[in-house]
């Protein structure tokens, strides 16, 4: 079926979207408060759940120093150790886009509620088994594997809510100030599992008191999140996404997004190279350092130490130095940090590189989750956000794989070297990848000014595909500029729900030219207009003030034809 439509402001008519709201219970920072950081902290539901996240951080980072040192005393495998830092990072690699969509899909007030409770419960079996002295290699890498499930599928949910607790334009800061919390939990954590693992005769027994501190945390969390009345900046009026078709829109809108692929591939990069301090770090202490577990856990908050420094000055550092450069100063620290650890055979040496890999690693984090958050709009952000640590977490775990297995068949000082040697040899290229160059698009919804044009054959949601073509006289000496304009259409067609997409010229009148693209059903089209934000609105109005004529363009919306079964005679 074919229908055509007039449009008068908007080409494709309009839909309702819920009005953005004011961050709740905000109370406006002072006028110099971005310049320090800590504006964000001024909004009590940001700080609610940033006190919260603190304490749950703390069990989670004492947990991961007495887990890995718990694997050292179980086996004396590098592999094995190093693993820990797989079954940490694996998770997210194979479930951070379903993490996204269900984010994305479902209440996320309640998905975290439900994934937090996930983890409590995985941590409190490994207290109960480490209690009772019948934990092993395999147990352990397992319940560490079951509880960073819970945490894949709860990041990008926890991510996503931090607009709808603050003002847009304290975001970076927002995200430093949750860098801080991470880092400040690593810079304390580490130490007091590592005091809680020699306060007891028996690694296992050290352990047990560890994962049960970290399960009591996750109740800090759970509370804040029961009592939150959550306002969420983006309200469908159509029917939820299902679950593969979520995916599926997620990777469309990545594939056309090249900010976002910049972001990914040189967070891939970097964790891939950087997996080696995570991951052998304690073969490091124990081996070369002679170091035990309160040694190990001081090694670790070092880093952490050098992390909250980075989170409380990197408002400063921003306004100094392009994200670019400071991308690229934090990759040849860690060139550095990995070359210490692989020659240097004292411990103070070590624990200065650290701390400044420990800034820098917040840099390059800080960095690159900005640059996601303010390049995803509401409707696909958990989904961008769940990619963005499935990258980020699959170059850690793969990158753990890699530089165990070399450990394993050679040395540490080899694994740290060839690490030291890919991140040298990637740095030339990630400089071409750019990240948040030039000004940052408005991604807030787009109100439409008219409404969904009404159909005289109106079809079913599931009806299509469906064909939009769009009508445009554009003067012979405007061509080249509509066309230049119209191509920066194509992407925003394409990351909204376009399937195919493309601009033709009348062979018999120069003047008219046709947009035509493709939307998998007419309830994806629904949807593709609630996706446009203001920044896309921006270039629809590029193309359409090059048409000329006193009627605006001419839109015609076709649905595919099938064929109609009839009953037999």
């Amino acid at each position: 079926m074919s229908t055509s439509a007039q449009s008068d402001g908007d080409p494709q008519g309009a839909t309702t979207i819920s009005p953005q709201p004011a961050a709740p219970e905000a109370t406006p920072p002072p006028s110099n408060a971005k310049a320090n950081g800590f504006a964000p902290l001024k909004y009590p539901l940001f700080r609610d759940r940033w006190i919260a996240s603190t304490v749950s951080n703390l069990g989670t980072w004492m947990q991961d120093t007495s887990g890995t040192w718990l694997m050292t005393a179980l086996t004396g495998s590098p592999l094995l150790i190093a693993l820990m830092q797989t079954a940490a990072s694996a998770p997210v690699l194979l479930l951070g886009v379903f993490a996204g969509a269900t984010a994305d899909i479902f209440e996320r007030r309640r998905l975290l509620i439900f994934w937090q409770t996930w983890q409590m419960a995985a941590v409190a079996l490994l207290a109960v088994l480490a209690f009772a002295g019948i934990i092993g290699p395999v147990w352990l890498l397992l319940l560490t594997f079951l509880m960073n499930i819970g945490s894949a599928m709860n990041n990008p949910a926890w991510q996503a809510i931090v607009p709808e607790l603050i003002p847009r334009s304290e975001l970076p800061n927002a995200v430093a100030l949750a860098s801080a919390s991470n880092n400040l939990a690593r810079a304390v954590g580490p130490a007091l599992g590592g005091l809680l693992m020699a306060a007891f005769l028996h690694a296992t027994t050290g352990a047990g008191w560890t994962f049960a501190l970290n399960a009591v945390s996750f109740a800090a969390v759970i509370w804040v999140l029961y009592v939150w009345k959550r306002q969420p900046l983006f309200r469908s009026a159509l029917p939820a996404e299902r679950l593969m078709g979520s995916v599926e829109t997620g990777f469309r809108f990545l594939r056309y997004s090249p900010v976002l692929q910049a972001t990914f591939v040189r967070a891939f990069l970097f964790t891939f190279s950087v997996a080696a301090v995570w991951s052998l770090l304690a073969v490091v202490a124990r081996r070369h350092l002679g170091q035990g577990a309160l040694g190990y856990g001081i090694l670790n908050g070092s880093m952490g130490f050098g992390a909250v420094l980075a989170a409380f000055l990197l408002a400063k550092v921003r306004a100094r130095f392009t994200y670019d450069q400071i991308l690229a100063a934090s990759s040849a620290q860690y060139i550095s940090t990995l070359l210490v650890l692989a020659f240097a055979r004292t411990t103070w040496p070590i624990i200065l590189f650290l701390i400044a890999g420990g800034f820098a690693w917040v840099c390059t984090m800080s960095s690159l989750n900005v640059s996601v958050q303010l390049n995803a709009p509401g409707w696909v952000q958990a989904r961008a956000l769940g990619m963005y640590q499935m990258v980020f977490q699959g170059g850690l775990a793969i990158g753990s794989v890699v530089w165990g297995y070399v450990a394993e068949h050679s040395s540490v000082k080899v694994a740290m070297c060839a690490s030291a040697a890919s991140m040298a040899i990637t740095l030339p290229f990630t400089l071409r990848l750019h990240v948040m160059r030039g000004s940052i698009p408005d991604l807030s919804p787009y109100q439409w000014k008219r409404p969904v044009p009404h159909l005289e054959l109106e079809p079913q949601p599931e009806d299509g595909p469906v064909r939009i073509l769009i009508d445009y006289n554009v003067p012979t000496a405007r061509y080249n500029e509509f066309v230049h304009a119209i191509h920066q259409l194509r992407d925003v067609r394409l990351r909204s729900g376009a399937i195919r997409w493309g601009v033709f010229r009348d062979g018999n009148n120069p003047e008219r030219l046709e947009e035509s693209f493709v939307m998998e059903s007419w309830l994806e089209y629904l949807r593709s207009r609630e996706r446009m934000t203001t920044a896309d609105a921006t270039i629809l109005q590029t193309v359409r003030a090059m048409h000329q004529g006193e009627e605006p363009p001419r839109v015609t919306h076709q649905v595919y034809a099938k064929e109609v079964e009839t009953a037999a005679s």
